[in-house]
């Protein structure tokens, strides 16, 4: 774990000093990031013009869960976006294979060799926004609120890069995947929505079956304080399932890959 750890600073060191090497477009990047996360907060002002909630959802509510669905997206693309899109070309090109051979893990490897510094505004932004979501709604969340909130907040990020891990895997078999990263993104946009707009039918599917409510509902609850404690427990239930099912498909996946040089 040491060892995993030294490499890991390594990496982020060397993402830092690449993007010190070209300033104006590394914040050209934050500007860009911060506008499209003004762009939907726009779409959000528009809607709450017309209502003043939705599914039972206040502006203060859809601002946590907003702001809890940008906080896991940029946190995915930070750490591990670059690194998930780059697996199909490296199956195309037989690349794979260096990272295969090298004396460290494979999955961490090809997971965070790259670091996109340029969403760390987002990360910024996003918390800001977590503050004025719940000054809005009037909330005084307690210490056990606020961690229940970064605990799911984790577990959410956890599932998604899971999710998107083994979407990548896929191009072992099929090659050209690189359109399946736009699936994930759809995730994230329904996640946006309150779980309470669909049917209790659906709305069971999401929480038991397919953990879509856990991606930003559930954590904007327990920031709310409207979260059953159990919920934490289904949380934690659900990264450790995504992790082991997508470790061992990643793994699975590497016993059925051949070079593309053989």
């Amino acid at each position: 774990m040491r060892r995993l750890w030294r490499v890991y600073r390594r990496f982020f060191a060397s993402s830092f000093q690449r993007d010190l090497q070209f300033r104006a477009n590394f914040w050209a990047k934050v500007i860009r990031n911060i506008v499209w996360m003004l762009y939907f907060l726009l779409i959000l002002h528009v809607i709450y013009l017309n209502t003043d909630s939705v599914a039972g959802w206040d502006k203060g509510d859809a601002y946590i869960l907003m702001a809890t669905c940008f906080l896991m997206s940029a946190t995915i693309y930070a750490f591990f976006g670059d690194n998930l899109l780059e697996i199909p070309e490296k199956v195309r090109r037989g690349t794979l294979d260096y990272d295969i051979i090298k004396p460290i893990d494979t999955q961490f490897l090809v997971s965070v060799r790259k670091f996109k510094l340029d969403e760390l505004g987002t990360l910024v932004v996003g918390v800001l926004l977590v503050f004025t979501g719940v000054r809005m709604g009037g909330y005084h969340p307690s210490g056990f609120d606020a961690g229940a909130y970064a605990l799911l907040v984790v577990c959410s990020t956890v599932i998604f890069y899971c999710f998107k891990l083994s979407l990548m895997t896929l191009s072992v078999w099929f090659v050209r995947v690189d359109n399946l990263w736009v699936l994930g993104d759809s995730v994230v946009t329904l996640a946006r929505y309150p779980l309470e707009i669909f049917g209790p039918n659906l709305q069971r599917i999401f929480t038991y079956f397919v953990p879509l409510a856990f991606i930003a509902t559930v954590p904007s609850k327990a920031l709310m304080g409207n979260l059953p404690p159990i919920f934490l427990l289904y949380g934690v239930l659900w990264a450790l399932l995504f992790l082991a099912l997508s470790r061992w498909f990643f793994r699975f996946a590497l016993r059925h890959y051949t070079s593309a040089s053989s």
